[in-house]
């Protein structure tokens, strides 16, 4: 009979702090195991030391890690290198339990919060009988230790690593109450200058090795980066939070009233001396085709309001306050906007690709009609538009006259769509096509490639991008009569040439200037 593993959370230094349950495991194991880094005493079976049955009764285990923070020659790098040393561990822990001996694999803190036993957990459990018995986490230590309430009532609590890229790490502490952050160590540069950029340094506390008898705690402000172990944290209370004038924190935004923001300075972005709203397309995606006109604009405003993922584009910096909000409310979100700039706030107001393609510098101008927001002035910056990326990718399809339209049929009825897609089609323009399907439409492409091949050869040239300009891009160079309309998402455009459209051996599309009489 195979024997079971336990995967038991020792807490995070205090051996008072393992649960009687751990304790009680932990005095009948056949089997101890833990992990240790190489040349280094193991800190979880330090705190259970006194517990581990003499060696005569029970076997103990040191999986040691091959590497930490150092270099590795082997030919996976870091990650294999670390692969390798879970699937040998693994086995080495499968031969006792094969034998019929129970393991217990002690875990620091809590097994499933950033410990290594989930590698074990993944490997074993499909094979083996498996207990996990959780543990006091590390941050909850932390808090105690700083005597820092974390959070209340409706606060976010978001757990971060320091590993995470600084720009990241800054946005997400900007998004959020109260906030963790693990892994320091050699990242307590980044993580300090991320607390900055996000205004969240103030009340931010760090510890050092909670609960063991060297804890010690400080205001990040005052730590000297060169004094940092990996074996600390930081702790950003949601009381640190700067409170909005209705006296929440962080507040969504349908719940703000913008006109009871107190003005700040006079705002720097003013045309004539009125208030502005700036509209601004950041691009499809990369930095690269943001323009040094939407940068410019971006450093000096005080206020970023957009849907959710545009917003989350824009880097986090010291006094910028993020409004992020969902894809259906884009007059709400233009008003919000426009009673920020009533307000003296300098405000910006962010769309994907080009605000004026599909974006919100339509939805402002509908706001704005409001004779409320007569002596707001909106600037409209351009953005390289999605249909430009992709066109500019698959080669030159829109190098003659092209037309542009959504199959979106949530702002207009799909007769209205359909009618234009049979003008479109029977003048023989190129045609771009915007937002094609979603997972509540589904039919939109499949109908209207049957329109368009009313009139279109079924050869004529389509153009699949997704996510073009991102990681993820691919791009597909197809015909009409081929198209896969399942395979079409709400991550792709299309572009549709007309009968002049050619196609290069290579696959490049592109469009002739000329046309046949």
């Amino acid at each position: 009979m195979s024997g079971r593993l336990y995967g038991v959370g020792v807490g995070p230094g205090d051996p008072e702090l393992l649960t009687l349950k751990a304790a009680r495991l932990i005095g009948t194991a056949d089997v101890v195991a833990f992990h240790a880094g190489r040349g280094k005493e193991s800190n979880a079976r330090r705190i259970a030391a006194d517990l581990i049955p003499a060696t005569a009764t029970a076997i103990e285990e040191r999986l040691e890690y091959p590497v930490t923070t150092g270099t590795t020659d082997h030919p996976g790098g870091y990650a294999g290198a670390i692969a390798d040393f879970y699937e040998r561990s693994a086995e080495r822990l499968a031969s006792h339990l094969a034998a019929g001996r129970d393991v217990v694999l002690l875990s620091e803190g809590d097994p499933l919060f950033y410990g290594s036993f989930m590698y074990m957990h993944d490997r074993l459990s499909p094979h083996f009988e498996t207990e996990i018995v959780p543990g006091v986490p590390a941050f909850a230590a932390a808090t105690a230790t700083a005597a820092t309430p974390l959070v209340r009532q409706t606060d976010v609590l978001t757990v971060l690593p320091g590993t995470l890229p600084e720009p990241e790490l800054a946005r997400r502490l900007a998004d959020t109450d109260g906030a963790i952050i693990m892994k320091l160590g050699r990242n307590f540069p980044a993580v300090r200058r991320a607390l900055e950029a996000a205004d969240r340094l103030d009340g931010a506390v760090y510890v050092e090795r909670a609960s063991m008898s060297a804890e010690q705690f400080h205001a990040v402000a005052d730590v000297d980066p060169a004094s940092v172990p990996y074996f600390s944290l930081i702790v950003v209370p949601g009381d640190s939070r700067h409170e909005d004038p209705t006296g929440r924190r962080g507040a969504p935004l349908s719940d703000v009233s913008a006109a009871a923001v107190a003005p700040a300075t006079p705002p720097s972005l003013t045309v004539a001396g009125r208030p502005v709203v700036h509209v601004l397309g950041l691009g499809p995606g990369p930095d690269c085709w943001l323009t040094p006109e939407v940068t410019d604009v971006l450093s000096q405003v005080d206020h970023v309001v957009g849907y959710a993922p545009y917003v989350n584009r824009v880097p986090q910096r010291a006094g910028l306050t993020r409004h992020a909000s969902g894809n259906t409310v884009e007059v709400d979100r233009a008003r919000f906007a426009l009673d920020l700039a009533l307000a003296g706030e300098r405000v910006a107001v962010v769309s994907g690709g080009d605000a004026g393609v599909f974006g919100m510098a339509s939805a402002v101008f509908e706001a704005a009609e409001d004779p409320a927001y007569a002596e707001v002035d909106i600037r409209v910056a351009p953005g390289v538009s999605a249909v430009q990326a992709v066109a500019a990718r698959a080669g030159a399809p829109i190098g003659a006259d092209f037309a542009v339209v959504s199959l979106s049929d949530r702002l207009k009825p799909w007769s209205v769509v359909e009618r234009r897609l049979e003008a479109i089609a029977a003048a023989d323009l190129v045609l771009a096509i915007y937002n094609p399907a979603s997972r509540s439409r589904t039919h939109q492409v499949a109908d209207a490639r049957e329109v368009l091949l009313r009139h279109r050869d079924p050869a004529t040239p389509v153009v699949v991008g997704r996510d073009v300009g991102r990681a993820e891009e691919s791009l597909t160079v197809t015909t009409l009569g081929e198209l896969d309309c399942a395979s079409i998402d709400m991550k792709c455009l299309l572009i549709v040439g007309a009968s002049g459209t050619r196609v290069t051996a290579s696959g490049r599309a592109w469009s002739p200037r000329f046309v046949q009489a």
